[in-house]
């Protein structure tokens, strides 16, 4: 949802979905992650700019970046001595992304649940170097994606995009020998042209484009600002 009503939502009502997103699992209880409610309106204005101009970064009434954060639980550790040098890790990186993101989902459903629409904002990680600046980052965490929540505009209407055939994605036992995206492929050539969107192309072949090197909107160089924030280094 990409359309709201100007109705600000009330600190009581963000603690309540703030709560939820704790409610998550979390591995080994480590909480690795952290959320910065941006309200103001230069700070916004500036997180848009650095997210491909969203118009919805700017009209929701509240909006969120999630961070992979192994700055505190580094900050809680030197203070008993402890000298954690397993954060630069790939595994701590992955703690850090999976519990961010499974955190910001169960925000998700209560503010679906109370009549809320959503939109995640994964252009925030095109230009990290400007988010970590405008958002004063210190090292060791790592903004994974936006949230825009707010109220669906009178106006404003989503439809359910298809999604693969649960063939293509739930096996049992070992992975399949074979994929096969025909089925998919029309329907969603089909939702396409519904949506009044271009539908010359199947979706199998729009995803191979989308994961070119070209495609990837800047995040290509990604692992050179996650090691400067001391993520990703082994």
């Amino acid at each position: 949802m990409r359309r709201y009503l100007p109705e600000p939502i009330a600190d009581d009502v963000v603690s309540v979905l703030v709560a939820a997103a704790q409610s998550a699992a979390t591995s080994s209880n480590l909480q690795s992650w952290s959320v910065i409610q941006i309200d103001d309106p230069e700070r916004r204005q500036a997180i848009a700019a650095a997210c491909s101009n969203q118009k919805q970064i700017l009209t929701a009434p509240l909006f969120l970046v999630f961070l992979a954060d192994l700055h505190r639980i580094r900050q809680f550790a030197l203070k008993h001595g402890i000298e954690p040098d397993g954060l630069d890790t790939a595994e701590m990186y992955t703690v850090g992304v999976v519990d961010a993101s499974l955190a910001a989902e169960r925000l998700v459903c209560a503010a679906e649940a109370m009549g809320y629409g959503i939109c995640y904002i994964g252009a925030m990680r095109n230009h990290p170097d400007q988010v970590k600046e405008i958002l004063r980052l210190p090292e060791n965490t790592f903004a994974v994606f936006g949230l825009c929540v707010g109220r669906p505009s009178e106006n404003a209407h989503a439809d359910i995009k298809p999604r693969l055939g649960q063939d293509q994605v739930w096996f049992k036992e070992t992975y399949p020998t074979r994929l096969d995206s025909a089925e998919y492929d029309a329907r969603m050539q089909a939702f396409f042209a519904e949506q009044g969107m271009d539908s010359t192309s199947p979706w199998s072949e729009k995803s191979g484009h989308r994961v070119l090197i070209t495609g990837l909107s800047g995040r290509e160089a990604l692992l050179q600002h996650l090691q400067g924030q001391g993520l990703l280094e082994r």
